[in-house]
């Protein structure tokens, strides 16, 4: 009798690796999953600044609508290709299986690199957001005198609580995979419930509140652009930083039961929820600014913490922005369970330095504890920059998005080009006759918007509000390229899949044999 038993140690044999893991996650605590990695109660205050500030509130409102049905079409065509190939790997490992055996390397190199580079620096940037937050918490409530508070935060306070903040998601995350299930069962209802209920809390509480006119359509040229139209257009980066991560679900799943269908539904699900709910988030802060200047300029450094504090007062303030900050906190504990998922997977393939020791399984748990903790320490790493130059720190947060996106829109691409010479199975969940055009406008809007994204927020451009991320951007191509060619070439040669029988007793491969033959994943 087959040493493996039911279809997802069966699927994930064919595809050639060896279950490791533990299957704890059901189609609830995926959803749950997919819908807290994006964390909209969270990160829409945290970026709530950007596009008022670059355009006003019509572009606050109408950049966060269009981003999101551009976001569900990068989300759609992730989840078909995953669908076919649910492993810890996500996009990374679909590589192996889009494009000619002689490129796999290569493109599995350069596709792993910024996937797990993308999603530690939006790791990194969750906990320096939180840290900025509890701070700005801290300010609300010290000694408000002479139109000031008397508690101003540096830049190593925010740095060193970010690292603390990093330990409390790596201590999460080293949990069993079905304590984690448990766990983030409660992180959407939460998300959901008290986002609903801050949107009630405010519209009841602020006083003067904005007409509709003025929200849905006042756009400013706030950027200095000389333009209305790039100010709207610089105003996605608050849609772009927080609706990524698609493939954190596709993360866990080897964690997860029928992993090739709940995987996809959840990722979609995931995008419908958010955009919703961060649409009527936006809506509701901008019916709030009572007074733009003064929300932009807030002292406590965040401009949704000044809608609070004006609604709410202290009190009241302090409640709503602490349901914000725990949320954030179940938004980092989620992304970093992909990132370390990815660096397991990573790992696995001899990608990194010491990975035998990276991807080890630990014995207590069940889970890559290890790689958990190798992304807290490169993570802490990426913050340590923060006490130096804020703009480098801000730079690094800003490849997130472009970083993650061009992962997906490299493997869509190749799929495309390569797909007369490459055989592909398709998976449970397929667009059929509209995965291409899908595919093309996810492609499109990608390219577009990553441009976009790496110009200046302002102008005149000086050394203080340059967008340093495409240097950032570049060297970290051009390191990882140089890594490829000194040495990596030599020993990387894409994932490492084992032979389906090497995983199955010599005398009974029958059973595994005739599910491979039979079943498309």
């Amino acid at each position: 009798m087959a040493t493996i038993h039911d279809d997802d140690e069966r699927l994930l044999a064919r595809i050639g690796y060896k279950q490791e893991l533990r299957r704890e996650f059901n189609k609830w605590s995926t959803v749950s999953y997919a819908i807290s990695i994006l964390g909209v109660l969270g990160s829409v205050p945290a970026t709530f600044g950007v596009p008022l500030e670059s355009g006003g509130p019509a572009t606050v409102v109408w950049a966060w609508f269009t981003g999101s049905c551009m976001a569900m079409c990068i989300a759609s065509s992730v989840a078909e290709l995953v669908s076919a190939y649910p492993t810890a790997g996500g996009m990374y490992f679909v590589t192996k299986h889009v494009v000619p055996e002689e490129h796999v390397a290569v493109w599995a190199w350069i596709i792993g690199w910024c996937n797990f580079l993308g999603q530690a620096a939006g790791v990194a940037s969750l906990a320096y957001t939180i840290s900025q937050m509890i701070l700005a918490t801290a300010v609300m409530n010290s000694k408000f005198e002479d139109g000031e508070y008397s508690y101003t935060p540096n830049s190593l306070q925010t740095v060193l609580l970010a690292i603390l903040v990093l330990c409390i998601f790596g201590t999460v995350c080293s949990l069993t995979t079905r304590n984690l299930h448990q766990t983030i069962m409660w992180f959407a209802p939460i998300n959901i419930l008290a986002s609903i209920s801050i949107c009630v809390a405010l519209l009841l509480l602020t006083p003067n509140k904005q007409s509709a006119s003025w929200v849905f359509g006042h756009v400013t040229d706030g950027s200095g652009w000389g333009s209305r139209g790039f100010s709207f257009l610089l105003g996605f980066l608050s849609v772009a930083w927080v609706m990524t991560d698609y493939d954190g679900t596709t993360h866990m799943s080897e964690e997860t039961h029928d992993a090739a269908v709940r995987g996809p539904v959840a990722i979609r699900a995931a995008i419908l929820v958010s955009g919703i709910v961060g649409w009527m988030l936006n809506v509701t802060f901008c019916f709030c600014v009572t007074d733009i200047d003064e929300i932009l300029a807030s002292p406590t450094g965040l401009p949704a913490a000044q809608i609070f504090l004006n609604a709410g007062g202290r009190v009241g303030g302090t409640i709503m922005f602490f349901f914000v900050i725990l949320v954030q906190v179940f938004t980092g504990c989620s992304a970093m369970l992909a990132n370390a998922r990815m660096a397991y997977a990573f790992a696995r393939d001899e990608a990194f330095p010491f990975s035998s020791f990276w991807s080890s399984i630990n014995k207590h748990t069940g889970t890559p504890v290890n790689a958990v903790w190798l992304v807290v320490i490169f993570c802490g790493c990426l913050n340590l920059i923060g006490i130096g130059s804020d703009q480098t720190i801000i730079a690094i947060f800003n490849v997130t998005a472009p970083a993650l996106d061009i992962s997906y829109i490299a493997v869509i691409v190749a799929h495309r080009v390569y797909e007369h010479r490459v055989k592909f199975i398709e998976g449970p969940y397929t667009m059929g006759r509209w995965s291409k055009p899908v595919n093309a406008i996810a492609v499109t809007w990608v390219v577009f918007i990553s441009v976009v994204l790496f110009f200046p927020a302002k102008r005149p451009v000086t050394p203080e509000n340059f967008n340093y991320a495409i240097c950032v951007a570049g060297f970290i191509g051009l390191f990882s390229m140089t890594w490829w060619f000194v040495g990596a070439r030599k020993k990387y040669t894409g994932p490492r899949t084992r032979d389906i029988i090497d995983m199955l007793p010599a005398e009974d491969p029958d059973d595994i044999l005739a599910f491979s033959d039979t079943y498309s994943p």
